[in-house]
């Protein structure tokens, strides 16, 4: 089977599959996806060489979007050992070409290829689609392993994706509640990003934080144990959860007003759908909304979490007939 070998590559998973290059009609072959856990596997190029072994596939080309900078031929996996070179790769594997881009590049342009089946609206605010021609700005903000964020503008009808790394900005408290973990975290880590609250770490982080508060050891947790102890009634898990989904809900309304996306935000990534039974009912779009002066601007800005299973490699399979039709001007 020739095409275009997708990956979308995460600090705790590799998604593989393969999708169309053709630019009039970009397909992600829905069959074809396989997850694995990257420390099963030393490089990126054992893990894709396993995935073609397995389904019997001979691609031409692949797109690999990965979680983390992009910074020429290379990248290195933000949360995983993994040093990626797109040429021993591309020769690795034999294929013709290979394209890296970041994580969120792909979820951005994932974004082009949704309808509104696709998400859930967080807030009352509903996205009606691309149900017109017009020009839009998009933020796309989403927690997994690390927070990834990313940008999609679409100008004369293309889309164009904007790579970030600004999961890594600085976290801003915004009551004493938030100051007094900053100031646990700050001891921890010196400088405090939003990945170090808004992710799967970050929400250990949080509880740790409030745990330390109130005059308590934890002990060693995981995410989903918090989320699960939050299902069984846990009052500081659920206050975890609680706090986690006001900061997401303050990072994206923060991410809007950096971007000028006031078309909407797109909020994809690992722990959403986890986080989806308190989502709804949290801080997240009053945080979101409370700007001050623009505060009625952001009141009417769409928040959409995402519910399509693999937004990333539906992003690469954008990204690769997008690939296809620059190879063939």
């Amino acid at each position: 089977m020739t095409g275009a070998l997708l990956a979308d590559i995460g600090g705790t998973n590799a998604r593989f599959a393969l999708g169309t290059s053709d630019p009039s009609a970009p397909a992600l072959l829905p069959d074809s996806v396989q997850v694995y856990a990257v420390a099963d596997f030393p490089s990126l190029a054992d893990a894709a060489r396993h995935y073609l072994d397995k389904v019997g596939a001979a691609p031409s080309h692949g797109v690999f979007a990965v979680a983390g900078r992009v910074d020429g031929d290379e990248a290195r996996i933000t949360n995983h050992p993994w040093v990626i070179s797109a040429e021993r790769t591309r020769i690795a594997l034999g294929l013709t070409r290979i394209d890296l881009v970041n994580d969120f590049a792909a979820q951005a342009m994932a974004v082009s290829l949704l309808g509104t089946g696709d998400v859930v609206p967080v807030g009352g605010v509903r996205w009606n689609g691309w149900n017109d021609s017009g020009d839009r700005t998009y933020a796309i903000i989403g927690p997994g392993t690390g927070l990834g964020v990313g940008a999609l503008l679409r100008r004369d009808g293309r889309f164009y994706p904007l790579q970030t790394e600004g999961g890594h900005v600085s976290f801003a408290p915004n009551n004493p509640e938030e100051i007094d973990i900053l100031k646990r975290l700050s001891g921890e880590f010196g400088r405090v990003s939003n990945e170090r609250l808004i992710s799967g770490s970050g929400l250990v982080n949080l509880h740790r934080a409030l745990s330390q508060i109130a005059g308590e050891d934890p002990g060693p947790l995981q995410p989903q144990d918090i989320t699960a102890m939050a299902r069984e009634g846990d009052v500081r898990c659920l206050r975890a959860i609680d706090v986690f989904c006001a900061v997401f809900g303050a990072a994206a309304g923060d991410l809007v007003l950096t971007l000028g996306a006031w078309d909407g935000v797109f909020l994809p990534g690992g722990l959403v759908p986890k986080l989806m039974p308190w989502l709804a009912h949290s801080g997240f779009r009053q945080r979101f909304e409370h700007k001050g002066r623009f505060s009625p601007t952001m009141a009417r800005v769409p928040t959409l979490a995402v519910t399509h299973p693999q937004p990333g490699l539906l992003g690469a399979a954008a990204l690769a007939a997008q690939c296809a039709l620059k190879a063939a001007a």
